[in-house]
């Protein structure tokens, strides 16, 4: 833990029925909300459940369907330029991290000039953006608390991230109810990503006293409810949990940060276009082995988290073989070789992940070399 740190949560999280979005609307006296989510949640019924609910309540509204996952710069540019031609004032993001993230970038965009790249990095948003307004429909990103968005530049074949606290949604909408269309898939591999995030959170080496609370608490109601939560998805009490811990998750790594998993999952996305919790699920019990020699003591209390096990002497080595455990039985494939991913690709997404300042904070340092290593490990 580090001798110093500091830490804000500046948004507001209101765990109730997407119902009250009007109410939100009104109070922040916005006039013309840009709509922004995917064509997945539109054939869903989502889509139109919030358009009926903004109707009902006599609020003027825009559209923007256009975001794909790993969403582009040229999703941002189109979602962008539907904000200006319909005078928009604020972003409503309905969706899983593609959304919310896009959303970010076009709120961005709304108060800053030049391309979206231009605001990669820490802190490199000027102007605040518009409001947002973030509905999480999966249990994953726990990006509706967060201040980052990850963008893809498909021209250069890379993701860069947007880190700023302004970019955090003014408000989040968290209903349990929306994660009830969720494909089995769907639920388990953003279920390993919220997961993840607060794994990493939690044994990164700058990590302290909040983001390990939140972690735990993380791990606490994600351990208990991710296996029903698959089972069932209209189990009102897992998709709480669920979303809940996916949303603690957001806030551990916004200030804890993540560490090698992150960093490699990215170039998988990019590659080979594998959904981002699916990258993630796969390669953390292959990080957590590599980390386990770095383990001061926390792997025992995570393993206490996720297992349904009692162990007598525990070794660190154990809780890689948990989460290999847990992927099955939730479904996730159990390599990268499943994943159609190529060796061949190994050394430029190693190149890759080694910018992410993800791996300088890994609680194991770590070459180029280690990172090739476990990629060959995960196919």
């Amino acid at each position: 833990m580090r001798d110093n740190f500091s830490f804000k949560v500046p948004g507001e999280v209101k765990f109730d029925s997407i119902e009250i979005l009007p109410e939100v609307i009104e109070e922040k006296a916005l006039e013309k909300p840009l709509l922004v989510s995917d064509n997945g949640l539109q054939e869903a019924g989502l889509v139109k459940r919030v358009k009926d609910i903004l109707k009902d309540g006599d609020i003027d509204f825009e559209i923007f369907l256009g975001v794909q996952p790993n969403p582009s710069m040229e999703n941002v540019d189109n979602g962008y330029a539907r904000y200006k031609e319909h005078d928009c004032d604020s972003v409503i993001c309905l969706g899983g991290g593609s959304s919310i993230d896009a959303g970010k970038a076009i709120a961005i965009l709304a108060t800053n000039d030049g391309n979206i790249i231009d605001y990669a990095g820490m802190h490199a948003v000027e102007n605040s953006p518009v409001s947002i307004i973030a509905i999480p429909t999966t249990a994953g990103t726990g990006s509706e608390v967060t201040p980052v968005a990850v963008i893809t530049d498909e021209e250069k074949n890379y993701k860069f991230t947007i880190y700023s606290y302004k970019i955090i949604p003014e408000t989040a909408i968290l209903d349990p109810d929306l994660a009830a269309s969720l494909p089995a898939d769907i639920a388990a591999s953003t279920g390993m990503d919220a997961l993840t995030h607060a794994v990493e959170a939690y044994l990164s080496k700058i990590s302290h006293p909040f983001a390990d609370a939140v972690a735990e608490k993380s791990m606490e109601l994600i351990g208990k409810n991710v296996r029903k939560f698959v089972a069932d998805r209209k189990n009102h009490e897992a998709a709480a949990g669920m979303l809940l811990g996916s949303m603690f998750a957001g806030l551990a790594f916004s200030w804890g940060r993540l560490g090698n998993v992150h960093a490699m999952a990215e170039p998988l996305g990019v590659y080979f276009d594998i959904p981002h919790g699916v990258a993630n699920a796969v390669l953390l019990p292959v990080v957590l082995d590599y980390n386990a020699l770095a383990d001061e003591g926390k792997y025992q209390r995570i393993f206490n988290y996720i297992s349904r096990k009692n162990v007598d002497n525990f070794r660190p080595e154990l809780l890689a073989k948990e989460v290999y455990e847990l992927n099955e039985k939730l479904g996730i494939p159990g390599s990268l070789s499943e994943l159609k991913v190529d060796s061949d690709y190994i050394p430029d997404m190693a190149e890759d992940a080694m910018k992410s300042g993800n791996v300088k904070i890994n609680p194991r340092q770590t070459t180029y070399a280690d990172i090739c290593q476990l990629y060959q490990e995960a196919l």
